[in-house]
């Protein structure tokens, strides 16, 4: 699966299951596949249809009122998708990112909404500005110093480093230069959220305890790991 489940500890990896599609240089084949092929079949299933439907009219007004003119309908809903709970489309869908990649040109049920959200990525950081963020856990994740990994998902990480309800076991510090700032976009505005995709790579440079017990992973990134270059097969 993801990263080895040891002992209730996540070993940080690179992830060599992931789904990490950038679809560069097939963007506008795989945008009519998944109009015309991908998006009406996946609307037949939960919990993708449900949280479709439920974000439609929100996210028009997030489509209307948008910053970058670039982005389309289809990307400011997706947005909107991944981060609105209830219905919660988060979980599964990035378990299946996590994990599917085997299954990624026959079986996997979220063609849209990860087309959709990587390129809407692309362009809300089109000049890979680099930022600082946080990402807290509940979980505690293991790793060597000055080894490289990947979240290997649809990463959510902030611009805050006060957000404890997402929990105080792991503290993620770090630099991101392929991440999207989505406050604009998101259900969650208030959580300054930069996501962060499945394919951009980081180097662990440090892990500290803190005084009151909180593991903290600094984290900076080294460039992109790909396997899935050209979207899944015709």
């Amino acid at each position: 699966f993801y990263s080895q489940i040891l002992f209730g500890y996540v070993s940080l990896s690179m992830m060599d299951l992931s789904i990490d599609d950038m679809y560069f240089g097939c963007n506008e084949a795989m945008a009519k596949k998944v109009m015309e092929e991908y998006f009406p079949k996946e609307m037949k299933n939960n919990p993708f249809k449900d949280g479709w439907n439920v974000a439609k009219s929100f996210a028009k007004t997030k489509y209307e009122n948008r910053k970058n003119k670039a982005l389309t309908k289809d990307q400011v809903q997706a947005i909107y998708v991944y981060t609105q709970q209830p219905p919660n489309v988060y979980d599964p869908f990035n378990a299946a990112v996590r994990g599917d990649a085997a299954k990624y040109s026959k079986a996997f049920p979220y063609h849209a909404l990860h087309f959709w959200l990587t390129s809407a990525i692309q362009i809300l950081n089109a000049k890979k500005r680099c930022r600082t963020t946080y990402r807290r856990t509940k979980t505690v994740y293991t790793g060597k110093e000055n080894t490289e990994m990947r979240f290997g998902y649809f990463a959510s990480s902030s611009k805050a480093t006060d957000l404890i309800s997402f929990g105080t076991v792991t503290c993620f510090h770090i630099k991101t230069c392929y991440g999207a700032y989505i406050k604009n976009y998101s259900k969650q505005g208030d959580e300054k959220e930069v996501l962060i995709p499945p394919y951009e790579k980081f180097k662990i440079k440090k892990i500290a305890k803190e005084s009151y017990g909180d593991l903290k992973e600094s984290l900076s990134r080294t460039g992109v790991f790909l396997r899935a270059v050209m979207g899944p097969e015709a």
